[in-house]
């Protein structure tokens, strides 16, 4: 561990890598847990009750659902951040973090008009994703610099066709949050009319809503551009793991929500196949891994 000697004492130099957490991040987590984990019991427990406990009225169920599924990922993500002990096992989800927050604000800030004023959960929502989109970038710009590359003592390589498919799905998802968040008037439902004359997603939705689900989209997108650069599984376990809840959550949800969805729409069934790809080869990537560094662990040198 690097020190440098000062006047008073002998301290830990600032710029010492590490793979400390700095002591602001777990408070913070902590409280953004709490945060997400109310979120969760509105969204995804009562969907249809948003009127009356959320920032604004959200219909139909599977917008809700679908982010409350997200909402119980990140609670995980940051619970595990809390349990962690070294700063790369989550600091590349600070990036994905930071990208979806400023998804959030601009929306907000698009459609302040759409909320419900002097609710509790508006209050809540707008105070969220103003401060986030600054705290979190900050936070992991400031403790980044103490990840020192290294693998953890039983850590494995993460495979490099396995990296770059992940670039490519991340790529994939971040054009279509862009997509989506950029012609929100053409996603929404009833809004401007598609080229085909279709409904453009899934579901019905509205240009705040639509803006929302982009940024949703843009979170895994950035973890799948992110993630690449670096090969050691233990960089990957926690996103892989709260990515994997997610898309689980969202299946559910769409089983939970059927009658929502435009089943003459194509669209429909790219996306349920697609949530259910990811989730498996999510999962068998995860087990495979984890059943490699397990047995790795177990090899006793010579």
């Amino acid at each position: 561990m690097a020190n440098v000697s000062g006047t008073v004492g002998t301290v830990r130099a600032e710029g010492a890598r590490d793979d400390r957490i700095f002591p602001e991040i777990k408070p913070i987590a902590a409280l953004i847990v709490a945060v997400l984990i109310a979120a969760v019991a509105i969204l995804y427990l009562v969907p249809d009750r948003t009127k009356d406990f959320f920032a604004w009225e959200i219909k139909p169920t599977m917008t809700p659902l679908l982010m409350g599924a997200g909402y119980l990922s990140g609670a995980w993500f940051f619970i595990r951040a809390i349990m962690s002990s070294r700063w790369h096992h989550f600091g590349a989800g600070f990036l994905a973090i930071s990208t979806f927050t400023w998804f959030m604000g601009v929306a907000t800030l698009l459609h302040l008009d759409k909320f419900t004023p002097g609710h509790i959960s508006f209050y809540a929502w707008f105070f969220l994703y103003i401060v986030t989109p600054i705290l979190v970038p900050i936070l992991w710009y400031r403790n980044r610099v103490t990840d020192p590359g290294t693998p953890d003592a039983d850590d494995i390589v993460v495979p490099p066709m396995v990296r770059q498919i992940a670039m490519v799905a991340g790529a994939s998802m971040l054009i279509i949050a862009v997509l989506v968040f950029v012609f929100a008037d053409y996603v929404a439902t009833p809004g401007k009319p598609a080229p085909n004359g279709m409904n453009i997603w899934p579901w019905n939705t509205t240009p705040l809503t639509a803006r929302i689900i982009g940024g949703w989209f843009a979170l895994p997108g950035v973890v799948g551009l992110v993630l690449p650069r670096d090969s050691r599984w233990s960089s990957w376990r926690i996103m892989l793991e709260s990515q994997m809840i997610a898309l689980a959550l969202i299946l559910v949800a769409a089983a939970r929500a059927w009658s929502d969805f435009h089943t003459d729409n194509p669209l429909t069934w790219v996306f349920l196949l697609g949530i259910a790809g990811l989730l498996i080869g999510a999962t068998s990537l995860y087990m495979t891994m984890e059943s490699r560094r397990r047995r790795q662990a177990t090899v006793v040198p010579a």
